[in-house]
């Protein structure tokens, strides 16, 4: 027969084995949840990047239509209009 210190030290260790897997299992799940976003996210970025790639160019298209619009403006002065 199992001593009685023995029996208590094993139902003890079963208590704390349940109850660190009982508050491991749900942050062990949320994780893959945020690693499932995360994922997800990051495909959301990068085609947001493409769609917007052109973007990068508007401030050269700006430059040159302020000087168009510059030269427009002198030429129309100098017609006397």
């Amino acid at each position: 027969m199992i001593p009685f210190g023995w029996t208590l030290g094993l139902v003890i260790g079963l208590v704390i084995v349940v109850v660190v897997v009982a508050l491991v299992t749900p942050i062990l799940v949320l994780a893959y949840k945020i690693g499932t976003q995360a994922q997800q996210l990051d495909a959301s970025l990068s085609r947001s990047r493409t769609h917007t790639a052109g973007l990068a160019g508007l401030n050269t298209t700006i430059d040159h239509a302020t000087e168009i619009i510059g030269g427009l403006q002198r030429g129309r002065a100098r017609l006397g209009g």
